[in-house]
């Protein structure tokens, strides 16, 4: 028989689990990033994402803790996107990401079939070829995409054969005067930062530029079996954001249904059907905790991406009728989290050393005065953590939907 569970005991643990009802203690970036890793796109969310979660998180001491100390680790995982994550625990978030299959691997990287069935080249070979040429170009420097694609994809042109560099060197259909194999090292250092080939060296400017990861941490990051490591990958999906599916799963990792087979069997003795709008998973050892987390209180302001709505079953979270109003393909919103529940979305710009935030509200009530002044005092919080003195805070108010 299914465990029954109601929305509001979902929501409270998970809120829990993603830090989001108690701020952990200062310094605890690690543990906040360890939970499910901290999505940093767009560039600089992962900042607001942590404030959210640990008290008195600061610029310096995020790029301290990448950059000097090197707890944090900035690479691709999930969805191919950029992430902090804990150092100590980068397998689980790399080698736990990778696909068992090379068409699960396609599927997460999307977009380079076309190049590939161009060029009449397995990813396995593209990616051989393009570790390789990195490995040569790399060591001891720090390279911005597009200038690693340039090298690279010159460096291993003598090894192709003289019919290949003729469509290796044509422009592709990617980006205008982009050659077909600079795009192809685009996508295949996606595999190779899963591969713990390269990672990311700490933002120049507007810039991420790569290094490789043996060079960059002065001790390896520990190893994981890619069974152990797909299975832990799923035990933090799930203590984040279970119960759910191997659908849902399937979407937050970034490949296809049919390809998440090796992570659930990992965990096959280790989970419990819920009953929750539907059929879904939960790990047993959590089902005893749902119904006895109090609910969440406070006010945060989430930025897009930031984890707890990287979920994907939204319904949970929120209205159906609302979605549109915070997950958009292209310049979502942030949102406004108050005791528990999303209430608005918000949005900012900064001129001359000072942010306007606008707050978009669709509670039935207005804001009460101590909210408005949470709210306040939250909005001066983003607005130093973004480099700005002085913030003035704008509400508007959307009609909940009846």
């Amino acid at each position: 028989m299914n465990l029954l569970v109601s929305r509001e005991d979902v929501v409270a643990f998970r809120l829990r689990m993603h830090h989001l009802s108690e701020r952990l203690g200062e310094g605890n970036l690690a543990e906040a990033t360890g939970r499910c890793g901290v999505q940093d796109s767009p560039p600089g969310s992962a900042l607001l994402s942590l404030h959210a979660r640990v008290q008195g998180v600061s610029p310096a001491g995020v790029e301290t803790a990448i950059g000097e100390d090197k707890t944090l680790l900035r690479t691709w995982c999930m969805r191919g996107s950029p992430h902090l994550i804990p150092t100590s625990e980068a397998s689980v978030f790399t080698t736990g990401v990778l696909p068992v299959e090379e068409q699960g691997e396609r599927h997460l990287i999307g977009g380079v079939g076309w190049a590939l069935d161009r060029l009449g080249m397995s990813l396995t070979e593209a990616v051989q070829l393009i570790e390789a040429g990195v490995r040569e170009v790399l060591p001891g420097r720090r390279l911005a995409i597009t200038d690693l694609g340039e090298e690279v994809a010159r460096q291993v042109t003598p090894a192709l054969p003289a019919h290949l560099r003729i469509r290796w060197e044509e422009e592709g259909p990617y980006a205008q005067g982009q050659p077909l194999g600079e795009a192809v090292v685009h996508f295949c250092l996606r595999i190779l930062a899963l591969r713990q080939v390269v990672c990311f060296a700490p933002r120049t400017g507007n810039k991420a530029p790569f290094v490789l990861m043996e060079e960059w941490l002065d001790t390896p990051a520990p190893p994981l079996d890619p069974g152990q490591a797909r299975a832990e990958l799923l035990r933090r999906y799930l203590r984040s954001y279970g119960p759910s599916t191997r659908a849902h799963f399937a979407a937050w990792l970034g490949v296809r249904v049919r390809d998440v087979g090796p992570w659930w069997e990992e965990l096959a003795g280790e989970l419990v059907p819920v009953d929750d709008n539907g059929a879904a998973w939960l790990l047993e050892e959590d089902a005893a905790k749902l119904g006895e987390v109090a609910a969440a209180t406070g006010i945060r302001l989430l930025p897009p991406g930031d984890p707890y709505t990287q979920l994907r079953d939204r319904r949970s979270i929120l209205d159906e009728r609302l979605h549109r109003e915070v997950w958009r393909s292209a310049g979502s919103p942030g949102t406004v989290l108050l005791d528990g529940e999303i209430v608005g979305t918000w949005r900012h710009r900064s001129t001359r050393g000072r942010m306007y935030l606008h707050l978009n509200i669709w509670t039935p009530e207005e804001l009460s005065g101590v909210q408005r002044e949470a709210l306040d005092t939250e909005a001066q919080l983003i607005a130093s953590l973004r480099g700005a003195a002085r913030v003035t805070v704008g509400f508007g108010r959307h009609g909940r939907p009846g």
